[in-house]
């Protein structure tokens, strides 16, 4: 059972900390040093578009692949076998849509939001009010989803079984993500996501070459020792186990495949990430090594998912503070101690800290861009004060943001998820589409 109680009262959190606040220090090093650079909209909002494929590519990965990539979906195949990874999958393709449908039209407009594209053949003063507000449904359903995630984090990590640790988290995340955001723009946000990538990906390639070496690099025997340690048996390695029982289950999986699918698209942070290049051309490159990035991910999801169910088992999983989201750091702390889990600890915050960087700069620009710039003051604005807006509506949004995850820290946070991926699919992407 020591594997299973490592994520908590075992644990000095000396260790995690310690690295967290190294991943801190370096972004926000970073930050003073990109923000002398945000003299326009242009700057503040699209990073002056100075970026390139592969960078914004990078940027996209660290955008998109948020806590419940990270932690969930690896827990979800550790339990459930192979229906867990079907919402890797589901998030997979839906970069099909992204790269086929909407990424080119987006960047062809020059702008930075959604409402950009739609005010080009719609009645531009209700249709920026109307997309303003689908944003920022958006971004705090999934602001809020992050941040209690964050504060879930905390108490699986450091073993805390009271509220106070996780609101005091939460308060922090708010606190540095308003920071990054009003000082840094776009440009530093980017520059975050980056990091936040490579610090993922190197860890994630690190555990799956950790976990096939054990077994001599043979997946099978992986999967064999994960069956063998599986109260369902050879059944996780079968589809549908999860999601077949009923009429009920089928239908909520259908559903959930569709907000997943096309949801993806119309996430306002993912949609802002288009306009950071200097043409269309690189866009399409960016969403192209995104694709790439984004599915090396995944499949080192597969080999941790299965290799914690070999190695430390869904009844430990389960039995841990976090249940199925304590998957991997369990699986760090079963391969390289205190320190591994340390470093995994690290990565699992700063990908939570980039994604809601990225969310407050969409919600942000679709107060002071859309809302105050244009549908109110019809264009006829100064740039300094827009970017006075939009970094005072930064403030506003952390605060609200900060306030509405601490009563909302007893949500399901895949609930949250959910609900922002099926506003983006039913009312942002028709409307894209068909505008």
């Amino acid at each position: 059972m020591r594997a299973a109680t490592a994520v908590g009262s075992d644990i000095s959190p000396a260790v995690n900390l310690g690295m967290f606040l190294v991943f801190v220090v370096i972004t926000l090093v970073i930050v003073l040093r990109v923000h002398r650079k945000n003299q326009t909209t242009t700057d503040y909002f699209a990073a002056g578009r100075t970026f390139t494929g592969g960078q914004n590519g990078a940027a996209i990965a660290g955008d998109y692949l948020s806590a419940a990539s990270f932690l969930g979906v690896a827990g979800a195949i550790a339990i459930y076998g192979f229906d867990g990874f079907l919402y890797a999958i589901g998030f997979l393709v839906a970069w099909l849509v992204a790269l086929l449908l909407v990424a080119e039209m987006l960047r062809n407009t020059g702008r930075f939001t959604m409402a950009d594209v739609l005010a080009f053949r719609l009645r531009e003063r209700p249709v920026r009010f109307a997309a303003a507000i689908s944003t920022i449904a958006v971004c705090l359903f999934y602001l809020l989803a992050q941040m209690v995630g964050a504060g879930s984090l905390v108490n699986l990590l450091l073993g805390q079984q009271d509220g106070l640790g996780q609101s005091i988290t939460i308060a922090v995340v708010g606190l540095l993500m308003v920071v990054y955001v009003l000082i840094g723009g776009m440009r530093a946000t980017t520059w975050v996501q980056i990091i936040k990538f490579g610090l993922l990906i190197a860890g994630a390639v690190l555990m799956s070459a950790w976990v096939l070496g054990k077994y001599g690099f043979n997946f099978s025997d992986v999967l064999g020792a994960a069956v063998d340690k599986s109260p369902e048996g050879s059944k996780i390695l079968s589809p549908m186990g999860q999601y077949g029982k009923s009429t009920t289950t089928k239908l909520d999986f259908i559903s959930l495949s569709i907000a997943l699918v096309l949801g993806t698209a119309a996430l306002p942070h993912v949609l802002m990430r288009f306009y950071t290049v200097p043409s269309a051309k690189v866009t399409r490159r960016s969403v192209s090594s995104a694709v790439g990035m984004i599915g090396l991910f995944y499949l080192c999801s597969l080999v941790l998912g299965f290799g914690a169910a070999a190695l430390v088992g869904p009844e430990k999983i389960l039995a841990s503070p976090g249940k199925a989201n304590s998957a991997v750091p369990l699986l760090a702390y079963e391969l390289g101690g205190t320190l591994l889990l340390g470093f995994i600890s690290a990565v699992a915050f700063a990908t939570i800290l980039a994604v809601v960087a990225g969310l407050t700069i969409s919600a942000s620009a679709a107060i002071a861009h859309d809302v105050y710039a244009h549908a109110m003051k019809k264009g006829d604005v100064s740039v300094e004060k827009e970017l006075q807006v939009a970094r005072i509506t930064s403030v506003v949004i952390g605060v609200v943001a900060i306030a509405g995850s601490i009563l909302a820290k007893n949500q399901n946070v895949a609930f949250l998820v959910a609900l922002a991926f099926a506003v983006a699919a039913s009312a942002n992407l028709p409307t894209i589409l068909y505008s």
